[in-house]
């Protein structure tokens, strides 16, 4: 079967919701709000400045994985790093190639854009994840992802049992 990469755009919103929604259900066994996810989603396909997403789709058209990136900027390398934000292929075309297929997309498009390199970040419990990089030629970074609440009634002591922050009202 032939499969073909291409940047997405908005009439992919659903199914690259869909995605997402799945990615996170499987990954870390949770469970998003669709309308948050469609809202982002939403916005990365609409503005390259929050994120830029990439499908592949079968020879008949069907879509069947995604990709998307967001932009660091370096100022000690004055460019940017490309974080792969989300990747997912449907169970029965995975083993495929099509995750080194998309990431190639997204390497030959960060390329052209002088990107500093690929990074990304991934649970630490997804072990089939960490493994499928790991071939596609990630390896581990001496970086932990640390965070801290933007608002006063969420701290990061406020874990929910999803590991997310959870806001509490006054």
């Amino acid at each position: 079967m032939a499969y073909r990469v291409r940047a997405a755009d908005v009439r992919d919103l659903e199914t690259v919701v869909s995605f997402t929604l799945a990615e996170a259900r499987e990954a870390e066994r949770l469970e998003r709000d669709a309308e948050v996810v469609r809202r982002g989603v939403r916005r990365g396909l609409e503005d390259p400045s929050a994120a830029s997403y990439w499908v592949v789709e079968t020879d008949s058209g069907e879509v069947v994985g995604s990709v998307s990136v967001v932009r660091e900027w370096s100022d000690w390398h004055a460019g940017h790093y490309w974080w792969i934000q989300s990747m997912f292929v449907t169970p029965p075309f995975r083993g495929q190639g099509l995750m080194p297929r998309l990431l190639g997309a997204v390497s030959a498009e960060a390329r052209r854009h002088d990107a500093i390199e690929l990074r990304l970040y991934v649970h630490q419990g997804n072990t089939p994840a960490i493994r499928a990089y790991e071939r596609a030629g990630f390896s581990h970074a001496p970086y932990r992802v640390m965070r801290a609440a933007t608002e006063p009634d969420c701290t990061a002591s406020d874990e929910a049992s999803d590991g997310h922050l959870e806001r509490h009202s006054p």
